[in-house]
């Protein structure tokens, strides 16, 4: 039996009211990556260290509780910078990854349709193609000659670039296909006048459970971090007479999600911005779930979503404390705007995609929303017509 690596989780607090000082989120990163988390270091800084992210010392303290728990791997819950990471794995002289290679390589093992993997292959060549200095140490030995001038292995560097640079534009070209033909099939739900909505929020959420429920589908559904990555689209009954309805479940959203991922998966987020309804849905049994709304706002602003209308669907019902039951299953919520922007009031449903409780009063509401004709709209509601 294959023994998973074991890692050390480092977070810095640079005094961000989010941060996860037990390391919870990135723990289970690790964990869906196929890694075991041996220890936690957190620590407080002002600003990061220009050479190690976290100085001398920290990094002194890191490498010995790394050698007393046998971790072969350090992984950090920020963004480092190429030097950054140069550094360390020479100050800890061990491998060292950060939050963005973490999901990188979730999204690598998971990515299932060719759009997916074509996606994921471009946000990793856009990374690694900022840190090749530190991915060809053992090419150090290939210094040049007498009078030539140059560090060590520059020149198989240069060619690395270049091919990497060939590849970045290979797989855009492939992915610009890919586009066109969701375009096209997007041209064709709009010529059958179907209502489309879609499935947004963050990973984890059970937006596929919901999926599965709504539409009687078998989609892969999973208790993990983005268990999900290629967008599913089925038609949704919405009752006798209604018109034609569409749903889509897409990828899920996380904190820090890295801006190439953002980009490389525009052609399958914009499923979410071409969208005349959004499902963003909740975990209510998370307590952090008001972070994670302003999360999935942040992208939803990102891929230009944010003024596409919304119904707030707080699922795993079954799973919060009696106590903290809601009332009534369907009320409205406040949304805040990305960005501090401007809030406005939403519906909001409590369901349990799980169990089936307070599916119906959402298929009640999805109906009434639902335009009769192709021509009408969706309004907006604002704090003021509350």
């Amino acid at each position: 039996m294959e023994t998973q690596p074991l890692v050390l989780l480092v977070g810095v607090d640079f005094g961000s009211p989010n941060f996860d000082s037990a390391l919870l989120e990135l723990g289970l990163l690790a964990q869906t990556a196929g890694l075991y988390p041996v220890a936690r270091v957190t620590c407080k800084r002002r600003a990061p260290d220009a050479a190690l992210f976290i100085g001398t010392g920290k990094a002194d303290e890191i490498k010995m509780l790394a050698l007393d728990t046998g971790a072969s791997e350090i992984l950090f819950d920020q963004s480092l910078s190429p030097a950054q990471q140069r550094n360390l794995e020479r100050h800890l002289e061990m491998p060292v990854n950060d939050r963005t290679m973490l999901i990188l390589e979730i999204f690598a093992q998971r990515a299932r349709s060719h759009e997916g993997k074509l996606q994921v292959e471009l946000a990793r060549l856009q990374y690694v193609s900022t840190r090749l200095v530190r991915r060809w140490s053992h090419l150090e030995r290939q210094t040049g000659g007498a009078g030539v001038r140059g560090g060590p292995g520059e020149k198989q560097i240069e060619l690395d670039k270049r091919m990497i640079s060939e590849a970045i534009k290979r797989t855009k070209e492939r992915l610009s296909k890919v586009k066109k033909q969701r375009q096209t099939q997007r041209k064709q739900r709009e010529r059958r006048n179907s209502f489309t909505i879609s499935l947004v929020g963050y990973t984890n959420a059970g937006k596929t459970t919901l999926f599965n429920a709504l539409v009687k589908a078998r989609a892969y559904a999973a208790d993990q971090l983005f268990a999900t990555l290629d967008t599913t689209t089925r038609q949704l009954y919405l009752g006798d007479g209604a018109r034609p309805a569409s749903l889509s479940d897409t990828v899920g959203f996380i904190r820090d999600l890295p801006h190439g991922l953002v980009d490389a998966f525009a052609a399958t987020l914009q499923e979410a911005a071409d969208a005349d309804l959004l499902l963003h849905v909740v975990d209510g049994a998370n307590s952090d779930y008001l972070e994670q709304i302003e999360q999935v706002q942040r992208v939803l602003s990102e891929i230009g979503a944010a003024d596409v209308p919304q119904i707030l669907v707080f699922n795993k019902l079954d799973a919060v404390e009696k106590g903290s039951l809601p009332l009534h299953l369907r009320d409205r919520f406040e949304l805040r705007g990305a960005f501090e922007g401007p809030s406005r009031s939403v519906e909001r449903v409590f369901v349990s995609a799980q169990s089936g409780e307070g599916l119906p009063l959402l298929r009640e509401l999805l109906a009434s929303q639902a335009p009769s004709s192709p021509s009408e709209k969706i309004p907006q509601t604002t704090e003021d017509d509350t």
